[in-house]
């Protein structure tokens, strides 16, 4: 793996020593992991939305038509119990679109809108900017993202 030599180590950071390698390993995961949303809550708080609605909003561009609620909770990165209304803010803006089945009216549908559109395309270019998660992943090679993203969903199972 790469290190920069520039980057304090996560004992320096925290000013303590580890048990070992696999204590090391979880204060750094979730330190990063913290480090990496507020770098990127820099991002996307100027355009009056947070980290959860911009994961909304990529995951009805990427679905590219009509979504049901229950599908885009599903998707979230981050699980919120709030998604209704998180989605409500987000139609309050015009930033997506949202109907009601016609043969259930307790299921909704979801949309983004061209404003929603629009509104990820500044986004884009903000995000390839120097808070942007993009620029931290020009310090990986492929190989090094692969191993580390395996490494996670090990964790997970």
């Amino acid at each position: 793996m790469h290190q920069q030599n520039a980057m304090a180590r996560i004992e320096d950071e925290l000013n303590t020593q580890f048990a070992n390698d696999k204590h090391r390993f979880m204060a750094n995961l979730m330190f990063t992991a913290n480090y990496i949303r507020n770098e990127f809550e820099a991002v996307v708080k100027p355009f009056g939305i947070s980290q959860q609605q911009y994961n909304i909003l990529r995951i009805l561009r990427g679905a590219g038509d009509w979504l049901n609620m229950t599908e885009v909770k599903h998707r979230m990165v981050e699980k919120s119990p709030n998604a209704t209304r998180l989605c409500d803010k987000l139609f309050d803006k015009k930033l997506i679109e949202r109907k009601r089945s016609n043969s259930d009216r307790r299921v909704v549908y979801l949309k983004i809108s061209a404003k929603g559109l629009e509104l990820l395309a500044e986004l884009d270019v903000a995000e390839a900017g120097p808070h942007g998660i993009s620029r931290m992943l020009e310090r990986l090679g492929e190989e090094d993202a692969s191993t580390f993203s395996n490494l996670l969903d090990e964790l997970r199972d």
